[in-house]
């Protein structure tokens, strides 16, 4: 069940409207790390998830937070937007809000669409897309899809932080950045708490035969680059965070195997392969006409013999005519 107050986490009031500022804003709310992505990102983990109890509702929790903070930054944008000047420029294009848009770096569908409000798209208006979110079913892999999102999340908010001197703006973002924090920390502890307690490990699925994988070349690194640094890495020796093998490193790759030949599809698929263009086109109608006058449940015998003659008949017909 949800239920909506009508109240907001935290103040979302700038000091003047800027319609600018309103567009390069929508990335935080509906752009690949936006607050859309991490809401919907969660809710769907949630409601994916097969074991109840604290990492369940952890998710529960985090994702309605989220959606409040898609709430404080659509109502941002909205006031940004409110009695922001149509146009930047002196003239008869001033009173064009297509033209001025343009002219004047902000959102036209901000003025257009939503009649100066937010829209669920990122600044350079691509729509907001369910393919951004992570929902696999699998906590562990899920916790560190969830980190990833908040650190790159906030590390949007720390660059739009600097793109304004509007304190209201700065204070709303100063929250954001403060939640993110809380939220990264949040999710590495959870990615430990798996761990401690048994439930999931690395690597994921933990849960797969590991004599099942290629073990020579689990914990190899192969060096596909001319640069010589990634030796001194902690990825190149010593003991694996899994705790299940140890590093080496190769400097450059072993010989690799013959590539198979080109593939060579069916007739009707119309690719381009070594046969003549007529030996193709002939090798498709045979095809086709073959599976049209195929034998169909239930009739009799003496039709497909005749049928079958036929379409002969309008095979070689078709190949003199062609």
């Amino acid at each position: 069940m949800f239920f909506h107050r009508q109240e907001l986490q935290h103040a979302a009031s700038p000091e003047r409207p800027d319609a600018v500022y309103a567009r390069k804003l929508q990335e935080v709310l509906g752009g690949q790390y936006g607050e859309i992505t991490v809401a919907m990102q969660y809710a769907f983990q949630a409601w994916n998830a097969h074991i109840p109890g604290k990492y369940r509702d952890l998710i529960y929790g985090i994702g309605a937070e989220e959606f409040g903070h898609v709430e404080m930054l659509a109502t941002m944008i909205a006031q940004l937007l409110e009695n922001a000047p149509v146009g930047v420029t002196e003239g008869a294009i001033q009173g064009d809000p297509t033209v001025a848009a343009i002219i004047g770096g902000t959102d036209v569908q901000h003025a257009i669409v939503t009649g100066a409000g937010a829209r669920p798209v990122d600044s350079m208006g691509n729509p907001w897309s369910g393919s951004y979110i992570t929902a696999s079913g699998n906590l562990m892999a899920d916790f560190h899809a969830n980190a990833n999102a908040e650190m790159q999340g906030r590390l949007q908010v720390a660059r739009l932080y600097h793109m304004t001197d509007d304190h209201g703006v700065r204070d709303l973002l100063s929250f954001l950045l403060a939640r993110d924090t809380m939220h990264q920390n949040q999710w590495l502890a959870a990615i430990e708490d798996l761990k401690e307690n048994g439930i999931e490990d690395l690597p994921v699925p933990g849960t797969f035969p590991l004599d099942l994988e290629d073990r020579r070349v689990s914990y190899q690194y192969i060096n596909f680059s001319d640069g010589p640094a990634a030796a001194e890495g902690r990825w190149a020796s010593g003991h694996t965070p899994d705790g299940k093998g140890e590093f080496s490193y190769l400097d450059q790759p072993e010989a690799g195997v013959p590539m198979p030949p080109p593939t060579v599809p069916d007739e009707r698929f119309y690719g381009t392969t070594p046969e003549p263009p007529e030996t193709r086109r002939r090798a498709g109608v045979k095809k086709a006409t073959k599976k049209a006058t195929k034998k169909s449940p239930g009739r009799a015998t003496a039709g497909k013999t005749t049928v079958g003659k036929a379409a002969k008949k309008a095979v070689k017909k078709a190949v003199k005519k062609r």
